[in-house]
């Protein structure tokens, strides 16, 4: 079976990474039986779709991004205010029902116990193992944040060019280095046409395609995108399911998806980058896993701050507050 032979693949490494009051096993005293659970709710899941990989891995990013990794994204809009979950960027971010099934099964197990800004975390870690990439040990200790804005919600976008996505990267404290392996997840996402429909027929304003990207991509997507309600496409149009370095690969023959992604292979700044994970798998597993042992510890919540939330779509009532 596939799942198999990946994760066979797919390396460990246990980095000297530390993070002030997280750490791993954390819950091995509270509930001892939380990593398993989550494991087993996402190993269920990505039996029957494997896209969740990237589902999570966007998810991961777009609540780290903002108020720090704190599960704010999770957070339901109410008639009455509301959250990250409306702001534009985050409409077509999926995956919240696993999230809401781990839960489920933490609180039969341990009540109150699992925070849902660490299941983020060590869901997505677990379902890049499945999909053969890089198997971590995931620091975990975090608290749910008590404020979920729209207005909070300012991500590099795909149509950035690779100057302005670094500033976004820098304000959170993360290099170059880690803004190019970050960007290397796509190797298993997808985008929806809108993200790109530019780039086939009126780039920049001119009527033409965009001039950086493979004639024969653009006859393909120009196609897929031609049909109704904004279809979706895989940003590696090589290995979409399996987590890898070919995302590299293809950017360098001109068959980035999005701009963005185009750019690192041509900005003198990452081009060096790109080319080294192109040709070395294994030097982009180990970035990736520290460059996500460094996202997963933005702004986190520790000690007392925050809380356990007993539903991840909504803040305890006694501590909600704007």
């Amino acid at each position: 079976m596939k799942i198999i032979k990946t994760s066979i693949l797919a390396l460990f490494f246990l980095l000297p990474f530390v993070v002030a009051d997280l750490r791993v096993n954390f819950y091995n005293a509270t509930c001892p039986q939380a990593e398993s659970i989550i494991r087993q709710v996402v190993q269920k899941r990505f039996a029957t779709d494997s896209s969740i990989t990237g589902a999570l891995l966007r998810m991961h990013f777009h609540d780290c991004f903002v108020r720090g990794c704190d599960a704010s994204i999770l957070i339901d809009s109410t008639k009455k205010k509301s959250s990250e979950k409306s702001a534009g960027p985050n409409l077509t971010v999926r995956g919240y029902e696993l999230i809401d099934e781990i839960k489920k099964s933490l609180e039969a197990a341990c009540p109150s116990t699992v925070s849902c800004a660490d299941i983020v975390t060590l869901a997505t870690r677990d379902s890049v193992v499945l999909a053969g990439g890089p198997n971590y040990a995931a620091p975990t200790g975090r608290r749910d944040g008590l404020v979920s804005n729209p207005t909070d919600v300012n991500l590099p976008g795909p149509s950035f060019s690779v100057s302005q996505a670094l500033r976004s990267f820098n304000v959170k404290g993360m290099t170059l280095n880690d803004m190019v392996t970050l960007l290397g997840a796509h190797t298993v996402g997808f985008a929806h046409c809108n993200f790109f429909q530019d780039r086939l027929s009126n780039f920049q304003g001119s009527g033409s395609p965009d001039p950086s990207m493979d004639p024969a991509l653009v006859s393909k997507l120009s196609t897929v995108c031609a049909a109704s309600n904004n279809p979706t496409t895989f940003l590696d149009q090589n290995t979409s399911s399996t987590f890898d370095n070919q995302f590299y690969n293809q950017i360098l023959l001109k068959r980035g998806v999005l701009q963005i992604d185009q750019e690192l292979a041509s900005d003198t700044s990452t081009a060096g980058i790109v080319s080294g994970f192109a040709s070395n798998g294994v030097r982009f597993s180990q970035s990736f896993a520290t460059a996500m042992l460094k996202m997963g510890s933005l702004q986190v919540l520790v000690g007392n701050a925050g809380e356990i939330r007993k539903n991840c779509r909504a803040f305890n009532p006694a501590k909600s507050k704007n």
